[in-house]
């Protein structure tokens, strides 16, 4: 599956960059293949066009803000959040109309700014903890990664690779697959529940408070369609630790990693630096492999082998086919 040739993907939201990196100048991103250019409007909310000036096609991202607008590097024409030229300064009257340029919906949520190409089908994943008290967030890892989203997030459900992958972080030998393993579908999400025995490594017991050299990981998690995971692990002295990943897709072959966790203890009793190095090794560990599998991920589960813990990749393929099915499209490949 090509996600730039699957127009209904242009139909969700994606966190695309910190909502704190735009207080300067205008920043490019690619999403979905299509250049865009996000900066913070006059009353401080992200905004996002494409970054192709009218004019002279110019990338405004090229330019600069005055006053909440986005103006050219090349002429100076400039353009508000919803795309309409609103500044000509060789041409002081009249602004015809036909000045704008294509304008995308933007929020600001958890700290990024999300941007949806075209009419959301469905909003923002939601994450509670995100605005409860008695959870810390964390912001880890921003980063473009060479392999497909879906790839990821079959990955982050997919709890018989930890014993070959995480070999110095937390897979244990002695647990090969999860001890439970339930599912639960909803319309656009896949509710996915596993107990996992795991080791703890030195610097984990720390993070943990935990002098135990295994434990148990208990696991909700939250698949939000198409390239978002929420997972909350919660270990037996009642922490819990929830990671939320988006695989934004760039292009074809590309995603940009977005992820940030979220925690019910203190810096005191964690150290935030530490926390994120813990998830770094075990990021990393996933991406040595993940940047070696094929990008166009097959929707036909007959294309590929698969065994009884890939069934929520297996959900996840059959719900984008009819996803793709709905909305009178078919699944292109590189072969198609």
């Amino acid at each position: 599956m090509l996600v730039t040739k699957q127009p209904v993907f242009k139909q969700f939201w994606y966190p695309v960059i910190r909502t704190a990196e735009l207080s300067g100048e205008p920043k490019a991103f690619e999403l979905l293949g299509e250049p865009i250019v996000l900066w913070l409007d006059s009353q401080g909310k992200p905004a996002a066009v494409e970054d192709r000036c009218c004019h002279r096609t110019a990338k405004l991202s090229l330019g600069k803000v005055v006053d909440g607008n986005i103006s050219c590097a090349y002429h100076g024409w400039t353009f508000n959040s919803s795309g309409t030229c609103v500044c000509v300064p060789q041409q002081k009257d009249t602004i015809s109309p036909n000045y704008k340029v294509k304008a995308y919906q933007t929020c600001d949520r958890y700290g990024y700014a999300w941007v949806c190409l075209g009419e959301p089908l469905t909003d923002i994943p939601d994450i509670p903890e995100a605005s409860d008290s008695n959870y810390r967030q964390i912001n880890e890892f921003y980063e473009p990664w060479n392999c497909a989203g879906l790839r990821v997030m079959e990955n982050e459900l997919d709890m018989a690779h930890p014993t070959f992958v995480h070999t110095t972080t937390f897979g244990s030998e002695s647990h090969l697959t999860p001890d439970v393993m339930e599912f639960q579908e909803t319309e656009w999400e896949l509710h996915y529940h596993s107990v996992l025995g795991v080791v703890n490594p030195a610097q984990q017991q720390q993070n943990l408070k935990m002098e135990e050299k295994e434990t148990v990981r208990t696991i909700d998690g939250i698949w939000f369609m198409p390239f978002t995971v929420k997972l909350k692990i919660v270990y037996p002295n009642g922490l819990v630790h929830i990671i939320v990943n988006t695989m934004t897709p760039i292009n074809d072959s590309t995603s940009q990693m977005v992820q940030f966790c979220l925690r019910n203890d203190t810096e005191t009793e964690a150290k935030t630096s530490d926390i994120i190095a813990f998830d770094r090794a075990v990021t990393l560990e996933d991406k040595r492999i993940l940047e070696t599998t094929d990008w166009d991920v097959p929707l036909d589960i007959t294309q590929e082998q698969h065994m009884l813990t890939d069934k929520p990749g297996i959900i996840m393929r059959r719900k984008i086919a009819a996803l793709l099915k709905a909305h009178g499209e078919t699944e292109q490949t590189k072969v198609s």
